[in-house]
């Protein structure tokens, strides 16, 4: 068991490699151990399973980045960009007749030897190129008091450990050298080379005497992406445009240029996949744990509620009164708009996904448009965490990068504006379109944002070939007249009767209809056998009142039936809900008239 003298969030590689100590010890094979916990991971997640341990970890973002010291344990948020593949290194190796290991770092701690190859063992970890989720909300963020609390409290802890040290004995600060992070001069003072010192950023400010913050070296503050290097996880568990929170030992690149040597014994096992990633610019973080995210992971200080009936219908009520008011009081845009809120894909079936809602508001000009369009942009920004909006016309057609493509020269899929994480929100502003010619390109980003709106699907541009990446984006349009791009299930007219906006709005406030909106969309839904027979003579009884009815139709009413039921918390659909669905679809069906 790891003693009290290994500190997990500034020492964790010494943890890591104690434990592994540990475990050859007991007689544990160090060749077999790929793939394998030695109890490292155990260590760290039963410590990281407090909240209150967790907080303490420092979230790595482009402000904070250069603050935090290398081989501690840091946080990173983030969208799984891109998958580099894989990337072999020197697992554990013998050292003389100590078997030593390299797992979680990017350099050698100790000379690798050349020889046997039954003393040295090439384990595989997986790269991931993340980067911070597109679009998300500034509510949704970290605040930099919080983080610099966290930075602040470090180094408080770290001053008050390093006085105690110094009262320790000679043998214990042996000890915590050895397995504890290693300064570049210490290794090149053991390979016979004399220290030099390192190198500062240009307007750093100085690391404060037994601090544990320390300017990364290089890293700017400007570095947005980060590679996660992943072990001893399935394929599965890890997928293109997942949101996960990765806690892990952030490598420095002051250690990764020393260390080249040792690196360079790989070259003739693989060409390196993160060539065009230089690690001035992006940093490393070796994953100890990682979770996948959803949108209440998103809400700063709300607490678990208990989904009752009277709770929810009164978050309801206030909600769709904020709406109405936003879209100038307009209520039945305003219920239309809460189920597009609630909206998700809940399955696919063949072709169709099922549960998708996308709304088209029209009756918009550019007068009304730059009114209730941009009280309607802010609002959403203040409801969901990921936003974007799109101002489409011909030249953004014509110019945008909305496709992912794969860039074969730097073997890496570049992002588009369509590659998104699921739950994202896209408010598409048709009222500035105007006429115009579109060329190829626009031709392509038209196509590509009809089959986002029809099908939920992206096409990724792999040059010789397209492949379809499906995706769950809430899609949002206004227009003057119904879009004859993008064919939203729903056209609801809108009929403002006053412009000003709803009165400020409470953080409690907005903190409660965000929970609501996270809680209610991912409820489970069904339909009982009962209600399934009154919803099917209901639908006949429609088809024989008006023949023009169709199968789309039918199944936006069962959609908007089972939303209209979740908006209460209720996960299996009503009479009555379904009879309120019935007469939201009336009212629009007499505006479009």
């Amino acid at each position: 068991m790891v003693g009290p003298q290994y500190d997990l969030l500034a020492n964790p590689l010494g943890v890591v490699r104690s434990t592994f100590d540990t475990a050859i010890s007991s007689g544990s094979d160090p060749t077999s151990l790929n793939g394998r916990d030695w109890g490292a991971i155990d260590l760290f997640r039963h410590f990281l399973s407090d909240q209150s341990q967790l907080s303490q970890v420092p979230l790595l973002t482009p402000a904070t980045i250069k603050y935090v010291k290398p081989n501690t344990l840091v946080r990173f948020r983030g969208m799984i960009q891109d998958m580099l593949g894989n990337e072999f290194y020197v697992g554990t190796f013998k050292d003389g007749s100590v078997w030593r290991t390299n797992k979680f770092t990017d350099f050698a701690q100790y000379p690798i030897p050349t020889g046997s190859s039954v003393d040295t063992q090439i384990w595989e970890r997986r790269l991931l190129c993340c980067v911070p989720i597109p679009g998300l909300s500034p509510w949704a963020e970290s605040t930099p008091e919080t983080v610099a609390d966290v930075l602040m409290d470090c180094t408080s802890d770290q001053r008050e450990k390093r006085r105690r040290g110094d009262d320790e004995s000679s043998a214990m600060h042996v000890e915590n050298d050895e397995v504890g992070e290693v300064s570049p001069n210490s290794k090149r003072m053991r390979e016979g080379e004399r220290p030099s010192p390192a190198p500062q950023s240009q307007g750093a400010v100085p690391e404060a005497a037994g601090s544990c913050m320390s300017l990364m070296p290089c890293l700017n503050g400007n570095s947005s992406s980060c590679i996660v290097k992943i072990y001893d996880t399935p394929e599965s568990e890890l997928r293109l445009n997942d949101i996960f929170e990765f806690v892990g030992i952030l490598t420095s690149d002051l250690e990764l240029q020393d260390d080249c040597e040792d690196r360079d014994l790989l070259n003739g096992l693989s060409e390196d996949p993160l060539h065009h990633f230089p690690p001035n610019k992006v940093p490393r973080l070796h994953c100890l744990i990682h979770r996948k995210l959803s949108t209440l992971d998103f809400l700063q200080n709300t607490p678990i509620i208990e989904l009752k009936p009277d709770l929810v219908k009164g978050i309801r009520e206030s909600l769709l009164k904020y709406l109405s008011a936003v879209l100038g009081n307009d209520d039945v845009a305003a219920h239309f708009m809460l189920l597009h809120l609630l909206s998700k894909v809940q399955a696919r079936v063949d072709a169709i996904a099922v549960g998708k809602f996308s709304v088209n508001f029209t009756c918009f000009n550019k007068e009304s448009a730059s009114i209730f369009g941009k009280q309607l942009n802010l609002a959403v920004k203040n409801l969901v965490p990921f936003t974007h909006c799109i101002p489409l016309t011909v030249e953004y057609l014509n110019t945008a990068s909305l496709a992912p493509k794969k860039n074969y020269d730097k073997n890496r899929l570049e992002t588009g504006v369509l590659q998104l994480a699921e739950g994202s929100h896209l408010i598409v502003d048709e009222t500035k379109l105007e006429a115009g010619t579109l060329n190829s390109v626009g031709v392509e980003n038209a196509s590509l944002l009809k089959n986002l709106m029809e099908n939920q699907k992206v096409d990724y541009d792999f040059k010789y070939y397209k492949m379809e990446m499906a995706t769950d984006v809430q899609l949002l349009v206004l227009s003057e007249g119904k879009s004859n791009i993008l064919p939203a299930d729903v056209i609801v007219p809108i009929r403002p009767s006053a412009t000003n906006c709803s009165e400020a709005v409470s953080a409690e406030t907005l903190e409660a209809w965000r929970w609501y909106l996270g809680t209610v969309r991912q409820l489970p839904h069904c339909m009982e056998s009962g209600m399934e027979k009154m919803v099917e003579s209901d639908l006949v009884d429609a088809i024989q009142a008006d023949r023009s009815l169709s199968i789309q139709d039918f199944s936006r009413w069962l959609t908007m039936g089972r939303l209209m039921s979740l908006s209460y918390g209720e996960t299996s659909m009503s009479l009555e809900h379904w009879q309120m669905a019935r007469e939201l679809e009336r009212l629009r069906r007499e505006r479009l008239k």
